[in-house]
């Protein structure tokens, strides 16, 4: 089997696995994986827990579409985020975007630039900070620039992320494989929860972080 056919069948059992625990609803979310000469994306108004790998659209480096139903519209935002991602982690391969409902619950409560403190050690481990990016209509361009700013910013300052969360919509999320980046969404899903239910709890303080800094390798 080619790279790009295990490609199609793990973004398939990736989003069915999304869809029939809830981190998915009706047609929200989608899947991206970055191809050697291009990517695949899942289509627009895809149901995530009914993928068919050969309609998965296929588009060319310069985001053309080449084949399968129409793309997401959100090829641009994955596209950005992969160009700023891989400066710092150059395998990143996959980005997953949902609308989880308690990440997107905790996007609405005040708060300050990023969704979530740190308040679980697996949070600061697996996920990192998470930057809060500003309510823009879902698509939107001036949305993608901003997400690959904080991307950039993070980088530089010696935080890289692996999450992004866009304000009222859901999080972007990108790891090396749909697995690992399956696994930092349902950090941050459980993490956001965690907030949701127990809002007021203190966050680990800068020692224990510490901690998980020279134990770990926490890029916190």
């Amino acid at each position: 089997m080619s790279a790009e056919a295990r490609a199609r069948e793990e973004i398939c059992r990736i989003g069915r696995s999304l869809f029939e625990r809830g981190y998915v609803h009706a047609t929200a979310g989608n899947i991206s994986v970055r191809l050697d000469d291009g990517f695949l994306i899942t289509p627009t108004d895809a149901c995530l827990g009914t993928l068919d790998p050969a309609q998965l659209a296929r588009l060319d480096a310069q985001l053309v579409q080449t084949s399968g139903a129409k793309a997401s519209k959100t090829i641009a935002l994955h596209q950005r985020i992969y160009q700023a991602a891989r400066a710092v982690d150059a395998r990143t391969a996959c980005v997953i975007h949902t609308h989880s409902t308690y990440c997107v619950a905790a996007s609405l409560q005040p708060g300050g630039a990023e969704l979530l403190a740190p308040i679980t050690p697996y949070f600061v481990m697996k996920v990192g900070h998470v930057p809060l990016i500003p309510y823009h209509a879902p698509g939107a361009l001036a949305a993608a620039e901003l997400v690959s700013q904080a991307i950039t910013r993070y980088a530089q300052a010696g935080t890289p992320v692996r999450a992004v969360m866009l304000e009222r919509l859901g999080p972007n999320v990108w790891h090396d494989t749909p697995a690992a980046a399956m696994a930092v969404l349902e950090e941050l899903e459980e993490t956001a929860k965690l907030h949701c239910l127990q809002p007021g709890a203190a966050p680990l303080s800068e020692a224990q972080i510490d901690g998980l800094r020279s134990t770990f390798g926490a890029r916190w």
